[in-house]
């Protein structure tokens, strides 16, 4: 089965490199290579690629996003800050998807969703530029209803949702929060799909959070990065990619089966 004949229902896996960048750039040099592990992750069968060229490059490089568009035969998804920089850089690169995230110099990681509420006239002259080069764009966004709604009115394409807040819960024990999470993102994402947006989700995600999030029927892919090459150390990346894209599927086949019986 290619990775174009799956099922209607099929939860995309794309598997985000950065951290593989960002050992390299702790001594310089070439090794790890970022592009390399890309072609490891699509073997293991991660379904695309992300990657995050951050405006003061402190891992994923330029070169690094010309050499995977040239390079992989999947999807990459090129997340940015939305700036007249990294426009230029997406129309030349041609990614199939543009994520635009909040992005600080001061933070270790992204930290949250994307302002959309304060900047939706701005986005949406931004999002029309790239749709102009024929780049999809999603909007990395906290699951609040009026976020998705000012993520529709901007003229995205997809939505990802933030899990950070949900897997923080769950990793400090706070079940009743968790929940609480739990809930905020399934509401998100009936209403996301609603408004005719994908959705997609990521941050934080590990193998004992993913299911929470890969049940949802509307959410078409998830987007994961630092646990799966963190877990790389131990086990090797390409087993890292199997055990998430497994945990990820278990997931959805009982809500495949639900969904079967209740027709």
């Amino acid at each position: 089965m290619s990775y174009h004949d799956h099922p209607a229902d099929y939860l995309r896996l794309g598997v985000n490199i950065d951290h593989v960048a960002t050992i390299r750039n702790a001594r310089g040099g070439r090794h790890p290579d970022p592009v390399k592990a890309a072609h490891l992750a699509v073997a293991a069968g991660a379904d695309g690629i992300t990657a995050h060229l951050r405006e003061d490059r402190r891992h994923i490089s330029d070169n690094d996003i010309a050499r995977l568009k040239a390079e992989l035969d999947r999807p990459l998804n090129l997340e940015m800050a939305a700036t007249v920089e990294m426009l230029k850089i997406a129309l030349g690169a041609k990614p199939n998807a543009c994520c635009l995230v909040p992005e600080r110099r001061e933070e270790r990681t992204t930290e949250g969703g994307l302002n959309v509420l304060a900047n939706t006239a701005a986005l949406r002259d931004f999002v029309s530029a790239l749709h102009d080069g024929g780049i999809r764009v999603s909007l990395f966004v906290e699951p609040s209803a009026r976020v998705i709604e000012a993520s529709a009115a901007a003229g995205a394409d997809i939505v990802e949702l933030h899990t950070g807040t949900y897997c923080e819960l769950v990793l400090d024990g706070n079940a009743a929060g968790a929940m609480k999470e739990a809930s905020r993102l399934h509401d998100a994402t009936a209403l996301a799909a609603s408004l005719g947006l994908e959705v997609h989700a990521g941050h934080g995600l590990t193998y004992d959070t993913v299911a929470t999030v890969a049940v949802l029927p509307q959410m078409k892919e998830l987007n994961i990065g630092h646990f799966i090459i963190g877990e790389a150390i131990s086990v090797g990346l390409e087993e890292a990619v199997k055990r998430m894209r497994a945990a990820m599927n278990a997931a959805r086949t009982p809500a495949r089966n639900a969904s079967a019986a209740a027709t």
